[in-house]
């Protein structure tokens, strides 16, 4: 696999890299104080990313890895709406595309994901939010906790059970009998208005139901994580990126014992690390990348390994860049304590490390069969 950005590729770059300086790096730790990013912000991001064309799959990650950069919290609000893209445009009737996509494409209407509840977390497949038939339509009822951009989508994706089947369902913002409620002081990703959705016999009709009973979380939500676990192990390739940057800059300046910090051989020990895991985990991004462009079921399983090494990669990469700004790390005149707060989350959103490793080491069953099969002395 020979990876070489093509001259298109190349542009987006640059021009999301300006962008990110210019509008995204300036505005960041405000963002972060305020636990808000404004909606008009997200807005701009959307059209300007999705209503022209769709991205292949090096342009998103491109796009994310630029947007982890900057901010973490405006990525992931691009993510859940990614994901509401994803599921509408592979899983929705050509009436509900017909209906949602242009809206959504061009910013007008932002989406977000519902999938984790208040008791369930990881456990998504069981979920306890429940559709009631009643007449020709069905009431929902039930609760989802820790969703990004609760606090400002227009539409929703909700996963919720029909009799003992798993189902997704489209739902809006002003529906009677949704909730909102607002989650603050996060650890991280603090400006991703992460909110809570409750659901009081809210109506749902035939024509919102997204894909078949049973293909909820088998089809529908599969197929989102999937993206979204693409789009985070990007994100995070973006962060430790901000964070080594931000390291090798103050490594150059900072003076201690009468010399710069990049002096000292156990800085460098440090750096050399965080530039080591960073070049392997973008090297699995683009492995997914590339797979995912071929249309190769490989792909799925690729991307969970990114995303499980580089969520753990940035963590590291951002405590060792913390260590190295010392107690200035800590304050509030540079970026590192957001950068270390965010790359914690990168562990449990979208899939926590330990599900990650369950569908790794069952993956690795499977090659292991196959391999056998093929190679029987093998």
């Amino acid at each position: 696999m020979h990876i070489d950005y093509s001259a298109a590729h190349k542009a987006l770059q640059h021009r999301l890299r300006a962008w990110v300086n210019g509008q995204v790096l300036p505005l960041a730790d405000a963002w972060d104080s305020q636990e808000a990013i404004p909606q008009e912000v997200i807005r701009t991001l959307v059209k300007e990313t999705y209503a022209d064309q769709a991205l292949d799959a090096f342009s998103l990650g491109i796009l994310f890895e630029e947007l982890g950069r900057g901010s973490v919290s405006l990525a992931s609000l691009l993510v859940v709406h990614a994901m509401c893209l994803q599921g509408i445009g592979q899983w929705g009737t050509p009436e509900q595309q017909e209906h949602w996509l242009p809206s959504l494409r061009d910013g007008s209407r932002l989406g977000a994901f519902a999938l984790t509840e208040p008791n369930r977390g990881s456990d998504a497949r069981n979920a306890e939010s429940r559709l009631v038939p009643d007449g020709d339509d069905y009431l929902l009822s039930g609760s989802k906790q820790w969703i990004s951009h609760a606090q400002g989508a227009d539409l929703f994706i909700v996963l919720a059970k029909l009799g003992d089947q798993p189902i997704c369902c489209l739902l809006e913002r002003d529906t009677p009998g949704l909730r909102i409620e607002p989650i603050c002081g996060m650890l991280g990703f603090r400006s991703a208005m992460i909110g809570k959705l409750s659901f009081d016999r809210v109506r749902i009709t035939q024509d919102a139901l997204l894909g078949g009973q049973g293909m909820g979380f088998s089809h529908v939500a599969a197929s989102c994580l999937d993206l979204g676990r693409y789009a985070v192990a990007w994100t995070c390739v973006g962060l430790a990126q901000a964070c080594l940057e931000a390291s090798l800059h103050y490594a150059q300046h900072r003076k201690q014992f009468d010399e710069p910090l990049r002096k000292h051989q156990l800085i460098l020990e440090m750096l050399a690390n965080m530039i080591t895991q960073i070049k392997a985990a973008r090297a699995l991004c683009w492995r997914a990348a590339y797979l995912r462009d071929e249309q190769d079921p490989l792909s799925i399983s690729e991307t969970t390994t990114a995303k499980y090494f580089a969520s753990g990669m940035v963590s590291k990469v951002a405590s060792d860049a913390l260590q190295i700004h010392g107690a200035n790390g800590c304050g509030p005149d540079y970026p590192i304590q957001r950068f270390f707060r965010d790359a914690r989350i990168s562990q449990i959103i979208e899939g926590s490390d330990q599900m990650q490793q369950i569908m790794i080491a069952k993956n690795g069953f499977v090659e292991y069969r196959q391999a056998i099969k093929n190679y029987p002395f093998a």
